[in-house]
């Protein structure tokens, strides 16, 4: 057994007060060649935020069909409509949007529901109401607003038994989170779903909005830089191997806000687009240590 633990030893590089992994040595390399030219994002004075958390999606989540109706009954509604993607829309380096829209009534905007009929005639009496959801049985139309409340409180309405959204100060009519950071949607972005096989980071300058299984990450002046060095295979390799993924299964792992603010990444003069090959020699990786990547990752 000493022999045998003489001859597989690997010597750690360990400092107190970080996460303890083990490393092979190409895989140590690796991370002192990042870690030596990298500074972590949570350094960077970035900006990520997550997506929409609307408390009932199939009132407030339409499809484009829906959309046009309500548009064409009342042409205010398209003030407040917007185009939305959800994390399985995010795929490497592409957006696939499913012409899937957001009424997009945030608490901070301090709506009147009265200047927008049509909406408000949908979230009352849409026949949203008749989906089964994961805490609720189908329910007869008409019972929107019970439905909606955000009081947390259990309704019966004509013999069927159900819970409004949970307790918050909002209005009914109003999506659950009370987001103050709203406005960066609006603004250029990188976006990325949560949970994914791969690293799907995209950059949006067409200000869609994001539902709870989404990210963006928005006041960087480099973001085309960014977005091309997160998407490279160098930190997707970093990111799953080294810096605390969480796996999901054989192929999927979660982009935790908190593991990704570690990652060191090289800041750059330039926003410009890289490829892989640029950024492996940003960090003056070797041959041998780029075919262990590229091998680690199927590729």
């Amino acid at each position: 057994m000493s022999d045998y633990i003489k001859q597989h030893a690997i010597n750690l590089d360990y400092h107190t007060g970080e996460s303890w992994i083990i490393l092979n040595e190409i895989e140590q390399s690796i991370k002192k060649k990042i870690e030596a030219v990298g500074t972590p994002l949570k350094d960077w004075n970035i900006k990520i935020n997550r997506g929409i958390l609307t408390g009932l999606n199939e009132a407030f989540i339409i499809s484009k069909k829906k959309r046009d109706e309500l548009v064409e009954a009342d042409p205010k509604s398209v003030e407040i409509i917007r185009p939305i993607l959800r994390g399985r829309d995010i795929k490497r380096n592409k957006i696939d949007f499913q012409d899937k829209y957001l009424i997009a009534l945030f608490p901070s905007k301090n709506y009147d529901i009265e200047k927008f009929p049509a909406i408000k005639d949908w979230l009352l009496n849409g026949d949203w109401v008749t989906a089964k959801t994961k805490t609720n049985p189908p329910t007869p139309i008409g019972s929107g607003k019970l439905r909606l409340e955000q009081t947390g409180e259990t309704h019966t309405f004509k013999g069927v038994k159900f819970k409004s959204r949970k307790k918050t100060t909002n209005k009914w009519f109003e999506i659950q989170d009370s987001i103050q950071y709203w406005d960066d949607f609006n603004k250029p972005k990188i976006i990325y779903p949560e949970t994914t096989q791969g690293a799907y980071f995209v950059l949006d300058n067409k200000k869609f909005m994001l539902d709870k299984t989404c990210f963006m990450i928005t006041n960087c002046e480099n973001l085309t830089y960014l977005q091309c060095t997160l998407s490279s295979y160098l930190f997707e390799f970093a990111y799953k191997r080294i810096y605390a993924s969480i796996e999901l299964g054989i192929k999927g792992y979660q982009y935790n806000k908190y593991a990704l603010t570690k990652l060191p990444v090289k800041k750059y003069s330039k926003n410009v687009a890289l490829n892989n090959d640029d950024i492996f020699k940003l960090y003056s990786l070797t041959n041998e240590e780029i075919n262990y990547i590229t091998s680690s990752l199927g590729i």
